[in-house]
Parts: C-alpha cells; sequence; structure tokens
C-alpha cells in the first residue's frame, strides 16, 4: 500500500514557475513508478509526466515536453514536478499516481494503483 500527498499547488501569473511535491508513505515506494496527472474542470484527466522507479527513465506529454520536469529523490519518498513558463491552459488540479507497469502504460491514467487527493494549481494571464 502506498499513500501519496501532493503539495505545493497555488494561484501565479503567466510565466511564472511552481514545484509540486509529492510525499508517499510505505517502504515500497522506489519500487514504484510515478506520474502526474491534471484534470481541468470539465475535461477528462490528462497524462503530464512520469518517472521510473530508479529516475532514469521519463516520459512528458507534448504539452509541458520543455516546460516541465518530473523528478524523485527516494531517500525522502518524493517525487517533484517543477513547471517553468506556465501558461493559464495549464490550470487544473495535479494529481501524482503510483504504477508498477511499464513506461508502455504510462500515459493511461487507468494503470495507476495509487493516487494522492490532488492540488490546485491556477495560471492567471
Amino acid at each position: 500500500q502506498v499513500q501519496l500527498v501532493e503539495s505545493g499547488g497555488g494561484l501565479v501569473q503567466s510565466g511564472d514557475s511552481l514545484r509540486l511535491s509529492c510525499a508517499a508513505s510505505g517502504r515500497t515506494f522506489s519500487t514504484y513508478n510515478m506520474g502526474w496527472f491534471r484534470q481541468a474542470p470539465g475535461k477528462e484527466r490528462e497524462f503530464v509526466a512520469a518517472i521510473s522507479w530508479s529516475g532514469g527513465s521519463t516520459l512528458y506529454a507534448d504539452s509541458v515536453k520543455g516546460r516541465f520536469t518530473i523528478s524523485r529523490d527516494n531517500a525522502k519518498n518524493t517525487v517533484y514536478l517543477q513547471m517553468n513558463s506556465l501558461k493559464p491552459e495549464d490550470t487544473a488540479v495535479y494529481y501524482c499516481a503510483a504504477t508498477s507497469r511499464t513506461i508502455s502504460s504510462w500515459r493511461v491514467a487507468s494503470f495507476y494503483d495509487y493516487w494522492g487527493q490532488g492540488t490546485q494549481v491556477t495560471v492567471s494571464s
């Protein structure tokens, strides 16, 4: 069992940066691949980024590539999402999630086993 708690969301202006954190409980955190998803009002949850258990592999949605960076610190049981050059269309609730599946499944929300409660990110223009 893995419990996930996101933090770091807030209200920022277009062009600003934010760093989201996802703290995990449980000694098996380092064995899970981790992902970030987001959901805007009236829209489906969409994949943002994912990272392998070792941190050696990452995957990004085209919409955030070059602006967002996912990383993890297994010693701290934490995964991060550094978000730069934020745009109003990045406004959403951001969720972290854990999966034991391989990279071919990382973009699919239903393949994740554990989810956090989400943190709101609002980007004003």
